[in-house]
């Protein structure tokens, strides 16, 4: 089973572990991530952020100064929210190694506390009664606009991007899994209905049909 959706967003979005490139695409199976991917918004030279200041070398940078920050995140498919957690806070962001190495010190600390510690603010959607799940996580807290039991609709805005949980950087992480159980979950395959693929800032962008975006590249919707 390969789950086809549209674009969870508008404008252009760096690709991040991307399953076209590796399986399991985050480097592990655990909570249903096997064909996750990430997404973070930049402009047109391809950039996260505007400006780069002592505070990216040396120390953490508040969130808002990253494009994907607060973006809109649309639905990229039909369902019902069976899972809308908020209240998780939008943390720092951490370009500067000397902020990154004590950062990933804390992954398995995280992982012990549980899914909402990994995924921050996220929804989870029904695709089908009998499943498979859709999660989009890392929302900005206080930014969602759906509850547990609403059913939602295809480019519906759902929340806004955020830099809750296991995120060094405000990005959109989106997975499909078998179930509602994250701590039992198996990751299902994904594609992508139609979008613009760009290697390289002012370069032709390529419109692309039911494929998975590869690793680096720049997507966005193909209009």
């Amino acid at each position: 089973m390969t789950i086809v959706l549209e674009l969870p967003f508008t404008g252009s979005w760096l690709v991040q572990n991307s399953p076209a490139e590796r399986v399991p695409s985050h480097g592990t199976d655990r909570l249903g991530s096997r064909y996750a991917i990430d997404f973070v918004a930049v402009d047109e030279r391809h950039r996260s952020a505007s400006r780069r200041t002592w505070r990216t070398l040396l120390a953490s940078e508040p969130p808002e100064l990253f494009h994907a920050f607060g973006r809109p995140v649309l639905a990229p498919i039909a369902g019902r929210v069976v899972r809308a957690h908020d209240g998780e806070p939008d943390h720092e962001a951490r370009r500067s190694q000397l902020t990154l190495i004590p950062y990933a010190l804390g992954q398995a600390r995280r992982l012990a506390q549980g899914p909402a510690a990994v995924a921050g603010n996220h929804l989870i959607v029904e695709i089908t009664p009998t499943g498979p799940y859709l999660a989009l996580v890392h929302l900005r807290r206080g930014s969602l606009r759906v509850a547990e039991g609403e059913r939602i609709g295809v480019h519906q805005h759902l929340a806004d991007c955020g830099n809750s949980g296991n995120s060094t950087q405000p990005h959109l992480h989106l997975q499909v899994s078998d179930r509602l159980d994250l701590g039992t979950a198996l990751g299902v395959p994904i594609l992508f209905r139609r979008f613009t693929e760009t290697r390289r800032p002012g370069t032709t962008a390529q419109v692309r049909h039911n494929a998975l975006p590869t690793e680096r590249a720049v997507i966005g919707p193909a209009g």
